[in-house]
């Protein structure tokens, strides 16, 4: 094993502690919050309404009420792109284990797979339309009975044609995950579709060099069946050691790094 493969390993290997650490403090610290989200949020676009919702169980007014976690948010891409996504995203770590068993990855369809990349931006836009043009309604009653279970049954059952649309797309966008690797983060998810348009301005990424070869082993270790720098990478690292010809970083891309200075 070359120089070079043993410090690719080596830094793969860090990475991926650190990521999956991060990933499992995610997943406490806003594991709830998604949840909520998706399945009793009383408005259209979840968890940007916080301080006026009546669903005093969820927490997710800690993070939001003064706008914190979203203001943290684009200095993460500032530094490391839409590395959220794969790093402390608590739907992003439920989409990475349900792709263990997805037979299709990116590949799978062609143009089409092509294509569908476009839905996240669709999802900002329609985010966008809802929260200015709508006027982010209430879409559902958010009533409480105690168990969690329970009160999103009540949710479901007392909700707006508009929730309950809003969230049969999110679920089977994930629900399609167990079959399209990574569908929900890939096509569908808007938060990604936000950090992805904006990722090339971070400071330090996964890259690949002139070196690569186009062999395709990153792209079948990668969670959303991608490449380094190529669209839906969120430097997980996760591809770091696997490339033969010690063609992917981590950090400052060397180009880029000389043109900086």
């Amino acid at each position: 094993m070359s120089e070079r493969a043993v410090a690719a390993k080596a830094t793969s290997a860090g990475l991926r502690s650190w990521r999956r650490a991060i990933q499992v403090a995610g997943a406490a610290v806003l594991g709830q919050w998604s949840l909520y989200g998706v399945l009793r949020c009383p408005f259209i676009v979840p968890y940007v309404s916080c301080q006026n919702c009546p669903v005093i169980t969820c927490h997710g007014r800690f993070f939001s009420m003064f706008w914190g976690f979203w203001l943290l948010l684009p200095l993460s891409v500032l530094l490391v792109g839409r590395a959220f996504c794969g790093w402390a995203c608590p739907g992003g770590l439920a989409v990475q284990l349900l792709g263990k068993v997805a037979p299709l990855g990116r590949r799978y369809g062609g143009k089409l797979a092509g294509a569908a990349n476009w839905g996240k931006y669709l999802a900002v836009a329609a985010c966008l339309y809802v929260y200015y043009a709508l006027n982010q309604p209430r879409a559902d009653v958010p009533i409480r009975v105690g168990a969690f279970f329970e009160s999103v049954a009540l949710t479901f059952e007392h909700a707006d044609n508009l929730w309950l649309v809003r969230t049969a797309v999110v679920l089977g966008m994930l629900a399609l995950g167990l079959v399209v690797s990574a569908a929900w983060c890939r096509f569908a998810c808007p938060t990604g579709g936000l950090l992805e348009a904006v990722k090339g301005v971070a400071l330090l990424k996964v890259f690949k060099t002139g070196a690569c070869t186009g062999c395709g082993k990153c792209d079948k270790v990668c969670a959303l069946s991608t490449r380094p720098e190529e669209a839906n990478c969120t430097n997980c690292g996760d591809c770091v050691h696997v490339c033969p010809a010690g063609a992917i970083g981590f950090g400052r891309k060397p180009g880029q790094a000389g043109q900086a200075d």
